[in-house]
C-alpha cells in the first residue's frame, strides 16, 4: 500500500524558510513524479512543484508563483522528496500536500496525481 506522510509546517514570519518532508512507503520514489500542492481557504487547490527522474537525468516543474523560491529534492535512502522554501510570503499560507504521479512526467495537473498524503499546514505571517 502506497503511503505519502507530510511534515515540516508551521508558523513563519514573512521572508523565512521552511523545509516540508514527504516520506513515500510502499512505493520507490525514481519510478513516479512526485508532486507539491497547496490549498488555501476558500482556494482551489494550486500546484506548486513536481520532480521526476528519467534515464539519470531529474526534471523539475515550479508553478509561476514560486519560481526561484521554492526548491525540490530527493533523498533516495529515505525515500523522501523535500521542498524547500525560502522568502515565504503571506499568501504561500496554505495547506501542503505531497501527491505521487501515475507517470514519470511531471505534471502541473492534480488529476494525473493518484496518491495524496494527508497535508501539513504552512502559515505565514507577522
Amino acid at each position: 500500500q502506497v503511503r505519502l506522510v507530510e511534515s515540516g509546517g508551521g508558523l513563519v514570519q514573512p521572508g523565512g524558510s521552511l523545509r516540508l518532508s514527504c516520506a513515500a512507503s510502499g512505493i520507490i520514489l525514481a519510478i513516479y513524479a512526485m508532486g507539491w500542492f497547496r490549498q488555501a481557504p476558500g482556494k482551489e487547490r494550486e500546484f506548486v512543484a513536481a520532480v521526476s527522474w528519467r534515464r539519470h537525468i531529474t526534471y523539475y516543474d515550479y508553478g509561476d508563483s514560486v519560481k526561484g523560491r521554492f526548491t525540490l529534492s530527493r533523498d533516495s535512502a529515505q525515500n523522501t522528496v523535500y521542498l524547500q522554501m525560502n522568502s515565504l510570503r503571506p499568501e504561500d499560507t496554505a495547506v501542503y500536500y505531497c501527491a505521487k504521479s501515475r507517470t514519470d512526467w511531471t505534471s502541473q495537473a492534480s488529476d494525473d496525481y493518484d496518491t495524496w498524503g494527508q497535508g501539513t499546514q504552512v502559515s505565514v505571517s507577522s
